[in-house]
Order: C-alpha cells, then sequence, then structure tokens
C-alpha cells in the first residue's frame, strides 16, 4: 500500500516538453507514492512514453520540475530557465529508476547473465562474486535461471522481457518504469511478462506502468491514470475510473479498448 510520509517517491510538477512545433506534455503533474502501481493507459501520442522518459532523463523537459524521493533532478526557475542536477548527481537520482523498454534493449553480445551482471559492476563496481549470486536469484524469480548462458537470440520475446526485468531489478531501484512492455509481444508471451509484473506489485515494488493491457491497469494498478492531449486527463482508482469515468475522453477510450 502507498506510504502514509508526505514525501511522494516521484513528484512531477508541470512538466512541459515539445518536439519542434509539436507539444508533447502540456504540464503534466503527478506524484507517486510508495508501494504504488501507477497504470498510465490513453492512445498512441498522448504523451504517456515521454512523461515517462522525461522523469529518467532519457528526454530532457522544457520546463518544469521533477523530485526524486526528495533529490531535485530538475526545476525550472522564475524566469522559465530549466535547471538541471550536475551530471554526476542527476546520474545518482536516476539510478533510484530501473527502466524497462518496448524493445527489450538487451545487449546482443552477452549472455544472459552477462547482461544482469554488467550494469551492477560497471556502474557500482561491485564485483563478479558479489553480484552473481544476486543475479542467478533474479533469474530464478523470473523463472529463467536455466537460461544463464543463453544469448538473447536464443530467447523468445517474452523470456527477452523478463531478462529485461531482471536486469533492471539487478541494480536494485526503488523504482520501476515501464514503457509498455507487452507492445511488442505476441499475445500468447503477454501473461508471462505480465505475471512477472503482477509479482513485483504483490512485493510493493513502486512502479509506474504506461500499457495498453486494460487487464493490467484494471487489476494490478492502486492507482489508474489516462492521459490525452499531452496531458493527465483523468485519474483515480481503477475500480472507479473503469466503471464510472467521469471525462467524455475517458469513456470515449475504454469504449474502444473493452
Amino acid at each position: 500500500m502507498p506510504s502514509t510520509t508526505t514525501e511522494p517517491m516521484i513528484r512531477a510538477a508541470h512538466l512541459h516538453k515539445r518536439f519542434g512545433d509539436h507539444e508533447v506534455l502540456k504540464g503534466v503533474s503527478l506524484e507517486i507514492g510508495k508501494g504504488e502501481v501507477i497504470a498510465m493507459i490513453g492512445p498512441s501520442g498522448s504523451g504517456k512514453s515521454t512523461f515517462l522518459r522525461c522523469l529518467n532523463q532519457l528526454e530532457r523537459v522544457d520546463r518544469g520540475e521533477v523530485i526524486i524521493e526528495g533529490e531535485t533532478l530538475v526545476t525550472t526557475d522564475a524566469s522559465g530557465h530549466c535547471r538541471y542536477a550536475p551530471d554526476k548527481e542527476a546520474r545518482r537520482i536516476c539510478a533510484k529508476m530501473g527502466m524497462v523498454f518496448q524493445h527489450f534493449n538487451l545487449f546482443p553480445h552477452l549472455s544472459v547473465l552477462g547482461n544482469l551482471i554488467e550494469a551492477p559492476m560497471t556502474v557500482k563496481g561491485l564485483s563478479r562474486d558479489a553480484i552473481v549470486p544476486v543475479a542467478e536469484e533474479l533469474l530464478r524469480k523470473v523463472g529463467l535461471f536455466a537460461k544463464c548462458d543463453a544469448y538473447p537470440s536464443q530467447l523468445s520475446g517474452g523470456q527477452k522481457q523478463r531478462v529485461a526485468i531482471a536486469r533492471a531489478l539487478a541494480m536494485a531501484p526503488d523504482i520501476m518504469l515501464f514503457d509498455e512492455p507487452t507492445s511488442a509481444l505476441d499475445p500468447e508471451l503477454t501473461g508471462e511478462v505480465l505475471r512477472t509484473m503482477r509479482q513485483l506489485a504483490d512485493e510493493h515494488m513502486t512502479m509506474l506502468v504506461v500499457t495498453h493491457e486494460m487487464a493490467f491497469a484494471r487489476d494490478v494498478s492502486t492507482r489508474t491514470v489516462f492521459m490525452d492531449g499531452g496531458d493527465i486527463v483523468e485519474a483515480g482508482v481503477p475500480a472507479d475510473l473503469f466503471s464510472n469515468p467521469q471525462q467524455p475522453r475517458t469513456r470515449a477510450f475504454l469504449n474502444h479498448m473493452l
């Protein structure tokens, strides 16, 4: 359940982002408490993935504020000038978040185990002896210990995505960000990835999930956020939002998706 403390894990305030003449984010604000599972839904092009990428500096905002566990990644001064934390500090702040991408982004030249231990060794400076048992336990967790020595080309899409989740967890993040983690998968492979994500939710991992999987949003999230046109249109407890959406745009989207 969400923490009763006042400090959210993520505080995003008035985020603006444009690509050329196209304004993708129009002042998006969202707070995420410890242990919350936020499902972010909405039509393609609504700004969901861009919002996610702005949280960990994969995209830089034009204006707004991002605070992760009380530490400021970016803020905007009174003159409208955007100020990011220095690079080293920004990397440390962003390391609090693990990211799982739509297309896995595994290193093709490394084995499954190699994919998990690479970042902890190179970024955190952990020894191989220290991280290998952790990585092996994570592979057991996602049901892929038997694939330790396999390479990504030998895995199904669902297996690749579960390895990607384990790889993100190997960095011991406090928050997990998922950018449409099942949208590149065949339908029969989607379930195994969603089961892994449900397990993380059951363990009270703080999660922000951009998804088109309405059943996951309805059944697993603690709060569902509907985005359209570069802003949050409606947010609430999934039971309420799915059964009785308050906004016409939310209602139209759910009627189309369900």
